[in-house]
This record gives structure tokens, sequence and C-alpha cells, in this order.
């Protein structure tokens, strides 16, 4: 495929190949929302809405600061995946930006045939390769880490909604309500790279990691 066909529409065009139905797998990953409700820390509406919350402005900022880096050309691709590393304690969180970076480098290479993915093999996180895809679109950094910060938020609500049988009105006026938060993050993470941490997620991975028969993958 021509990249000229894609041009005029960049940030368009990484809004799909970060949709969750695609081969990046988003739909089957909860972000935490599972276990976080097995444990009874997101009982309801109220408890999910701070928990996307808590996770975008944590883990959420890190991630879309390490995509804005490499869209921006601030990271290569070797450098932006030990940063990911270090800045990933959870093995089990590794597991799963990894899972999901593998389904977007499939169909990154589908799209961009005479583009040498070379960097992403074996394997590639999430962020780095999102980052990469929004270098390809001519994204800013902010714009990439737009589409990664909301797409986090968004597939975990979603999770959230179908584990709790919430009213999916209900959801979608969260998640709108969490948009401008979702821009101030991103904001943020294209100033530079960031390294918060939040343990109670890194558990709630491991603990998940652990379950007999999970409904999602992390």
């Amino acid at each position: 495929m021509n990249d000229n066909r894609y041009a005029g529409s960049p940030l368009a065009m990484m809004l799909s190949l970060a949709d969750s139905r695609l081969p990046v797998g988003g739909h089957v990953h909860s972000g935490g929302v599972e276990q976080a409700i097995a444990d009874g820390v997101i009982r309801g509406a109220d408890e999910l809405a701070a928990f996307l919350y808590r996770r975008v402005t944590t883990t959420g900022l890190v991630t879309a600061s390490i995509a804005a880096a490499v869209a921006d050309g601030e990271l290569d691709v070797e450098a932006a995946q030990t940063e990911t590393d270090a800045r990933t304690p959870s093995a089990a969180a590794r597991k799963a930006s990894l899972a999901q970076g593998r389904g977007m480098l499939r169909l990154a290479r589908r799209m961009w045939p005479e583009q040498d993915f070379a960097g992403h093999r074996p394997q590639t996180h999430l962020p780095v390769i999102s980052g990469a895809i929004g270098k390809l679109c001519a994204l800013s950094g902010f714009h990439t880490a737009l589409v990664l910060v909301y797409t986090t938020m968004s597939g975990s609500a979603t999770a959230g909604q179908r584990l709790l049988a919430l009213d999916p009105a209900d959801v979608a006026i969260m998640i709108a309500d969490l948009g401008g938060e979702c821009e101030r993050v991103a904001a943020r993470a294209a100033t530079g790279l960031a390294d918060l941490s939040d343990p109670i997620l890194d558990v709630f991975a491991e603990r998940h990691e652990r379950q007999a028969m999970p409904l999602f993958m992390s």
C-alpha cells in the first residue's frame, strides 16, 4: 500500500489502527479492571471512574510519554523498549504490553510493507510500536500520546461495563467526562519521559496472572 493514501488523515489513521477490534487485541485486556472487581475495589460506576482516572494519570502517563518520545524522534526503538521495561515493574504487565504490541506490529507490517520494522522484532511494547506508527502517520508526540491514553482508558471502561453489567450510556458519559483528563495527560506526556509508579496496578496485574479462569488476558 502507498503511504500517500493515508497522508490526508493521519489522526484518523492512528485512531483506526489503535481500535481494540483490530489485531492489537485491546478488547481482551481489561487493564487491571477485572482483578480490581474480583478484589472488591471496583463495585460500581463510581469506583470504575476513579480507577480509570488513576490508571490514566499514572501508568497511562508513563506509556504515553514513551509513545510521544518515539513519535517525536526523541527515542529510538531500542532505547524505547529499554525505557518501557524499566518503567513496567510487573512481569504480567510487560507481558500484556508485548501481546498488544505484537498485534499492532502485525497490522503495521500489513499497512506499510515497505517499512523496516526490524527493530520491533522479535517483540515490541505497545507504546513503542504506537510511537513508531504515530511517526509514520506524521503525528505529533501529543496526538500520538492522546490516542494511546484515550484507547487505554476507553478499553478499560468497556471491560468494566461488561463485567459489572453497567448501562452503556452511563459508561459512555464516563468516558466523555474523562476526555479532558486524557488531553491533559497527553500534553504532559509530550513534554518528556514520565517515571511514575502505581504499585496497586502492578499488584492487580500479578494477581490476575494467577487467576485460574480469567475472562480477560490482563
